[in-house]
């Protein structure tokens, strides 16, 4: 099994506007070390090489990220033991904060790539039921293995 994650944040202005430039102006940097870190294998891009243009909502500004990576530790090795982190440490210049959860985490076969609405489904289960083997987040530590055993709500 491999790790997927879906993460969503409102973006505090249009991409083209002044605000949003020095987030834009990296994202090709922070996808490049992402595809280059070890654990990864695959994230949600559209022609351009990023998915800020990919409208998941109805909300233009609520901007969607998806990836799969080997494992937990792999998808925090990129998070909090790279440059990555010195973006996510100033979110807060770009986007606004979410009251619901804003990520969710879940466990797919292996080679299998989750779509946009997969995602959807998984983080508003998280939502709605709290964490659990179908959609759980950094808190739980949930392993495949607890999906047999568990049933989904």
């Amino acid at each position: 099994m491999e790790l997927a994650q879906l993460n969503i944040a409102k973006a505090r202005g249009e991409m083209d506007e002044p605000l949003m430039k020095e987030f834009v102006d990296n994202l090709e940097s922070v996808n490049a070390m992402a595809e280059s870190s070890e654990g990864f294998i695959w994230r949600l891009k559209d022609e351009s090489g990023d998915a800020t243009a990919i409208q998941a909502f109805d909300d233009p500004l609520l901007l969607v990220n998806m990836s799969v990576w080997q494992s937990p530790d792999a998808l925090k090795g990129f998070m909090y033991m790279t440059h990555h982190i010195s973006f996510m440490k100033r979110k807060k210049e770009w986007f606004e904060k979410l009251t619901q959860a804003n990520y969710v985490l879940w466990w797919v076969p292996k080679g299998h790539i989750p779509d946009v609405e997969e995602g959807k489904l998984r983080l508003e289960h998280l939502r709605e039921h709290g964490e659990s083997p179908y959609a759980f987040s950094f808190k739980s530590r949930f392993e495949p293995s607890d999906l047999v055993t568990t049933k989904i709500a």
